[in-house]
């Protein structure tokens, strides 16, 4: 097996990190446009492989695409990253056309892949993979946006923080759009070991986790002063591991929408299947009124961003 990851920045190179050191595949390349940078990065890592115990054969490759031929999965990280005080809409007209880039070169040499978007804004640029994707003839569920996999793994870890348990012992999802007014922590539907945590937290502490999570994003970027880096590798690689395996995980991902949760024409987050084609089902939460309404307003909001690509020349 074989995975590309594309952008060889903090994210990419994470995401790389993890996938080798579980030995997911057999060989991993990693690409960027800078010169050198993925072929140093490359080499750093496997210098990791007698200390960690690992066999994966890392490439590094500075925009050659023919190295990335017959790639089962690619994970695209490209583009620029969000930076103190910028939002994710405002990365639109920089990041489009390097994904539409990135994705055509792409399946030109591996028609097959599996795309999993990471770039930012992550529902547009998914939709966006996706028109491109389709128009090469790939199949929509072979195209996958990670954010809803990271959003719940920070969601978990705020439950957890204000329930002093353990983060693995948590059920809790986000769905929704992948931004800080979009997304939707699903508090209703969260569990401990089985138990709601509505039933060990107030609804005052339940509404601030919730609120916490979803500028959780931006709360990293004022402390760092750029993207968070570790947990969106970490989830990242949570995706690709789970197709690789075909392990038919649950895992909250944007996915192209054709009326389910009432949407269409729409790549937004919600609990799909993952295995080894892509995603193979979307599950249907039973959505409160209220829940419903929030997910119809999130749905709008990725929309507008949407159709700011019909203005773009891309």
């Amino acid at each position: 097996m074989k995975v590309t990851v594309v952008g060889a920045g903090a994210v990419g190179a994470t995401t790389a990190d993890n996938i080798a050191r579980k030995q997911i595949v057999d060989e991993l390349v990693l690409l960027d446009i800078k010169e050198g940078v993925a072929e140093g990065k490359a080499m750093d890592l496997m210098q990791c492989a007698a200390l960690e115990g690992f066999d994966t054969t890392i490439i590094g490759s500075t925009n050659d695409y023919t190295k990335t031929a017959k790639s089962d999965v690619v994970v695209i990280t490209s583009g620029l990253p969000r930076k103190p005080g910028m939002t994710r809409e405002e990365l639109i007209g920089i990041n489009a056309g390097i994904v539409k880039t990135v994705v055509t070169n792409i399946l030109t040499h591996s028609p097959k892949a599996i795309l999993v978007i990471v770039s930012n804004p992550m529902d547009t640029m998914t939709y966006l993979a996706l028109q491109v994707a389709q128009s090469m003839g790939l199949p929509k569920k072979k195209v996958i946006g990670m954010g809803g996999a990271l959003d719940s793994s920070r969601f978990r870890y705020y439950l957890s923080q204000a329930m002093g348990v353990s983060q693995g012992d948590l059920h809790a999802n986000v769905i929704g759009g992948h931004g800080d007014t979009t997304m939707i922590p699903l508090t209703r539907l969260a569990t401990w070991q089985g138990v709601p945590v509505s039933r060990m937290l107030a609804k005052e502490a339940l509404s601030k986790i919730a609120a916490d999570t979803m500028v959780g994003g931006a709360t990293l970027t004022g402390l760092l002063g750029t993207s968070a880096w570790y947990a969106p590798g970490a989830a990242t690689c949570s995706v690709v591991e789970a197709i690789i395996r075909d392990e038919k995980k649950i895992i909250p991902c944007s996915v192209a929408l054709n009326g389910e949760y009432g949407q269409k024409d729409i790549c937004l987050g919600v609990p799909v299947v993952l295995g080894k084609n892509g995603w193979e089902k979307i599950i249907n939460y039973r959505l409160n009124n209220d829940e419903k309404a929030t997910f119809e307003k999130s749905a709008n909001a990725v929309r507008n961003m949407n159709d700011v690509l019909k203005t773009l020349n891309v």
